[in-house]
């Protein structure tokens, strides 16, 4: 637990418009005089330092200490009520639970966890593990879009081969009629029938085969959940009794890739929180600085000691031309300036909380998922706290605990293909990514697949938390024992958001118990 002297510390500096490391904020709380050990380091750091490191506080600590000067007073963090993290009611946990947006009112390495000693920065290495940066190798040609198609393929597939006795497409169409079959293949077209049934054809790397679900049959309750260039795993039997020499399998079971029911998420083995955040679009008129300035001051309080983390998942700025009429809703038009103002708004938080950023479809990055970090100019102008930068989608492991992070455009796209899918229910929408196992399972829609030699977009290993954002609605379920997130913004209804009667949820702070996976939130508006 940071002692007050600890939180002093960091908010006096970030008035000065600088963070700390850890063992700096450690070695400054314990000065006999604070205040004046304060002013020195900060009159000691080179003139392009925004990052005050242990040297600089054992300097300031030598020469106050030998009689050094002060330029003044320290400030204090902020008083006054802050808002309580809650949580419990709304959270059902069973496998697939309901619900769970907010009712409006008007508006892989994981290392050990370190040992405590008594204030916030405990620790003299970061624990926050990320893996899925990525370098592009795409080309744009032909064989670079074989090459996603086929890893998808294979990756996949192995998911559901134990669970069916399969048959290439190849031999299933040599089958004579009535025979029973199993396939697993890719969806390669999807329709509904005029008698209100579900056919489709399955891919496999030996060819196709027709497949049909009846209206009236088990299956039916999933087949409108597929979607074109997912896996799946299809068990049925064989008719060729109109006189086609291929015929076509009556699907009697249906499988997804999605998350086993006995999947057991790890946990933390001490008591520490994460804040997961999304969407603050710096640089929008509409950008709600004062309800950040009351999130950034929570995190200084006591009642936030053991909030040790912050995972922003994507659109850290507004971006510039990302819809029509866009640059008449900007408070900033600049690009890079965005970035500045959004790097002074970063240096509110806490010196000495680790912080993990990707980027989204509103950042300065290609569209095309996946999307890799931010470049080396945006990381020199965002370095003020030291994050750790990486692609959309990543994984980072903090305290043994994995979450994927992943911005949300696919989102858009399940929401306008499957029943049940809504901006009211992010989390539940969510969950049918989990289900099918893929960050985007449908070429050429809403969201843009860049040919990489792998698919990045395969959800391969198992999240214990699944945190997006950009549909800018806050929600939380548990699908198979993943906690599902979505994380609402920090910009009010722009006239574009409007125009397509998107009500946002505004200044939601999701914050996730790692020992426990108990989520709980604070909405600071």
């Amino acid at each position: 637990m940071p002692s007050e002297k600890t939180v002093r510390v960091v908010a006096a500096l970030a008035d000065r418009g600088y963070n700390a490391d850890r063992e700096a904020v450690t070695l400054l709380a314990r000065a006999p005089d604070r205040e004046r050990a304060i002013d020195r380091a900060v009159e000691l750091a080179p003139d392009d330092a925004v990052v005050l490191s242990a040297e600089h506080a054992t300097r300031a600590l030598e020469t106050t200490q030998s009689g050094g000067h002060t330029h003044g007073d320290s400030g204090d963090i902020p008083t006054g009520d802050y808002p309580s993290v809650s949580g419990g009611n709304r959270q059902s946990h069973s496998q697939e639970s309901g619900d769970t947006s907010p009712v409006e009112t008007g508006g892989s390495t994981t290392t050990e966890p370190a040992e405590q000693t008594g204030d916030r920065s405990r620790r003299d290495n970061p624990t926050a593990a990320v893996s899925g940066d990525i370098q592009s190798t795409g080309t744009g040609e032909y064989g670079d879009f074989v090459s996603v198609f086929r890893d998808r393929y294979e990756r996949l597939s192995e998911m559901l081969r134990g669970r069916v006795t399969h048959r290439p497409a190849a031999a299933v169409a040599n089958l004579s009629d009535n025979s029973e079959a199993a396939m697993v293949g890719m969806v390669a077209d999807a329709y509904t029938t005029s008698g209100g049934h579900w056919r489709f054809e399955l891919e496999d790397t030996s060819g196709t085969y027709p497949c049909m679900v009846l209206a009236d049959s088990d299956p039916s309750k999933k087949a409108p959940r597929v979607l074109c260039d997912e896996v799946i795993a299809v068990e049925g039997e064989i008719s060729k009794r109109r006189g086609d020499d291929e015929g076509v399998l009556f699907v009697d079971s249906l499988q997804f890739p999605d998350v086993p029911r006995t999947h057991s998420p790890s946990t933390a083995d001490r008591q520490v929180r994460a804040a997961l955040v999304s969407d603050i679009h710096v640089g929008s008129q509409e950008f709600l600085a004062d309800a950040w300035g009351r999130f950034t001051d929570w995190l200084h309080s006591d009642a936030a000691a053991d909030v040790e983390y912050l995972l922003l998942a994507g659109d850290m700025v507004e971006g510039v031309g990302v819809y029509p009429g866009q640059d008449t809703e900007l408070d900033i038009i600049d690009i890079y300036d965005q970035y500045e103002q959004f790097s002074e708004h970063l240096k509110e938080v806490p010196g000495d909380m680790e912080v993990v950023m990707i980027p989204g479809n509103h950042d300065a990055v290609r569209l095309a998922e996946p999307q890799p970090a931010f470049n080396d100019e945006l990381r020199e102008i965002m370095s003020a706290h030291d994050a750790t930068i990486s692609a959309n989608p990543s994984t980072v492991t903090v305290e043994g605990v994995s979450v994927l992070m992943y911005h949300g455009v696919s989102l858009d796209e399940l929401i306008a293909e499957l029943p049940g899918a809504a901006y009211e229910n992010p989390a539940k929408t969510m969950s049918y990514l989990l289900e099918k196992r893929h960050l985007a399972p449908q070429y050429g829609g809403q969201v843009r697949v860049a040919p990489e030699e792998r698919d990045h977009l395969v959800i391969e290993e198992v999240p214990d938390v699944f945190h997006a954002g950009h549909v800018h609605k806050f929600g939380y379920t548990r699908h198979n024992g993943v906690l599902t997130v979505n994380s609402s913004c920090w910009q009010s209804q722009t006239e574009f958001q409007a125009s397509v009667n998107l009500d946002p949820d505004v200044a939601y702070a999701p914050i996730v118990d790692l020992q426990t996976l108990d989520m709980g939130y604070a909405q600071f508006a």
